[in-house]
């Protein structure tokens, strides 16, 4: 299937909902999320079998990162999801080298730097330890983390509530709103909204 379904049999498409969520980055939307919901020229399109991207232990460290900025809370987190999957079909199908090396080299500065501090690899990192490395990188304490970081949470934010597990459980699915009621008191709210 080429949307996300639910057994109710309400169906949405993926890049709609893609082009839907890329609006709340603006200007700094990372290009293969832009290619993706149609706002840059696109390059040749791979049609074939996902493109391998990652090595296992930078697919499993992706993993850990996404889980780390996405966490399981009382809904799924990244993993749950399906986002470092998302995140490898994008960097595959959808980036160009330079989006490609952004990516790698930013898993590969986030490596360096766990084992000067930890002396271990980031994968093997404790949780912790990982968010201080993520925090690095948000702040521009490594070489290229401000930009890698962007992008990283970029994509794991849009892969994460563009998937079934971000438009049914972490958003409340409503198809049909109900009647306007200017007065309703947000925090009889539980979720935001997905329509």
């Amino acid at each position: 299937m080429t949307g996300i379904e639910a057994s109710s049999g309400w169906s949405i498409d993926r890049r709609t909902a893609l082009a839907g969520i890329a609006g709340v980055f603006g200007a700094s939307l990372f290009a293969p999320l832009a290619r993706a919901a149609g706002y840059e020229p696109v390059p040749k399109i791979n049609t074939g079998k996902p493109a391998v991207v990652f090595t296992p232990a930078q697919r499993a460290l992706v993993a850990a990162l996404s889980e780390r900025v996405m966490p399981t809370t009382d809904t799924p987190g990244a993993i749950a999801a399906g986002v470092p999957d998302y995140i490898e079909h994008m960097m595959g199908d959808w980036a160009i080298n330079d989006d490609r090396d952004l990516i790698l080299g930013g898993l590969a500065a986030l490596d360096a730097r766990s084992m000067a501090d930890f002396r271990k690899p980031a994968l093997k990192a404790s949780s912790a330890q990982q968010d201080a490395l993520l925090t690095l990188a948000m702040n521009d304490q490594l070489p290229g983390g401000a930009r890698f970081f962007e992008a990283f949470r970029q994509l794991v934010v849009t892969g994460y509530f563009t998937s079934e597990v971000g438009i049914m459980q972490e958003r409340t699915y409503l198809p049909v709103p109900g009647d306007y009621d200017g007065a309703y008191p947000a925090s009889k709210v539980p979720r935001i909204f997905s329509a």
